[in-house]
């Protein structure tokens, strides 16, 4: 999905024009940029976060010459995604919880 797209589904789902809708993810787009620029964190609950993170130097080599170089320390933007999200893409497993929780219920194995 591309942000044409993503205009119209929010347009749709919100009953607005896609230019409001436009307008909106913009606006959104940049305040994000601009707040994790500054190093603040932005934190959307159960969607994520958005955080500036460092990267430490490191060693790299050149893939033509193999020759190693040094990789420098950079600034980087991340996205961790928060639980209803993870949960959403892949849903926990609960059937390997249950036959456990079911002998454990009814005591097989208990003195019997």
């Amino acid at each position: 999905m591309n942000k044409g797209e993503l205009v119209d589904a929010i347009a749709a789902k919100a009953s607005v024009s896609k230019k409001d809708a436009d307008a909106v993810l913009t606006a959104l787009l940049d305040t994000i940029v601009e707040t994790v620029s500054e190093g603040d964190k932005v934190t959307l609950v159960g969607f994520g976060s958005f955080e500036k993170r460092q990267r430490k130097a490191r060693e790299g080599r050149n893939p033509k010459t193999g020759e190693p170089i040094e990789i420098p320390a950079t600034t980087v933007p991340a996205f961790s995604a928060g639980k209803k999200f993870k949960d959403t893409v892949h849903p926990p497993a609960e059937d390997k919880k249950e036959p456990e929780s079911k002998s454990k219920a009814k005591g097989k194995g208990k003195g019997k």
